[in-house]
């Protein structure tokens, strides 16, 4: 029965994006590696406001979370002492987009998890909205190039996929 139900809502899911003539992707993504990314503005919690096509030029992590998501508790701190630690010397730019939740929750969740790298107000999930169907989960990883064409996406947290997410950050940052 619990089968039916997970399947019946990912037919509706599904039905009701392409209703809207939006292609679906694997792991209920609206776009898909080779995209150009949907711009958007970022208004870090406590900070600074600007465009996501502000930061061509630079290699950009997008990482799609909220606090109430154990899966992207798991993975921060990987985030911060694996790639954005190192990244950042190297010009990587990192943004947590936390999934609509207010600002003092946002904050608190960065100290809770003792991260550096901001996290980014996404009132009503209209930013997750441009790359996944907004019913979809968290976490997801959003990795652009310097021309803001997406390079590599994640769902969920893999140790094998993350090294791969990694390598290919890297290997993005190593291009001049």
């Amino acid at each position: 029965m619990k089968t039916t139900i997970t399947f019946a809502a990912a037919l509706l899911i599904g039905l009701s994006a392409s209703l809207n003539g939006q292609k679906v992707y694997e792991n209920n993504y609206l776009v898909k590696v080779g995209d150009t990314a949907p711009d958007f503005t970022i208004r870090e919690a406590g900070g600074r406001s600007y465009k996501l096509s502000d930061l061509r030029g630079k290699v950009v992590m997008l990482q799609f979370t909220a606090s109430w998501c154990s899966v992207c508790r798991k993975e921060m701190p990987f985030i911060e002492e694996e790639i954005w630690l190192p990244g950042k010397k190297q010009g990587l730019v990192v943004i947590g987009i936390d999934r609509d939740e207010p600002e003092e929750t946002v904050k608190k969740f960065a100290t809770d998890m003792k991260i550096t790298y901001p996290l980014a107000l996404d009132p009503g999930a209209e930013i997750f909205a441009l790359f996944a169907e907004k019913e979809a989960g968290v976490t997801r990883n959003v990795i652009i190039d310097r021309n803001g064409k997406i390079i590599f996406l994640t769902r969920l947290f893999e140790r094998e996929e993350f090294d791969r997410m990694k390598g290919i950050i890297f290997a993005e940052l190593s291009k001049k």
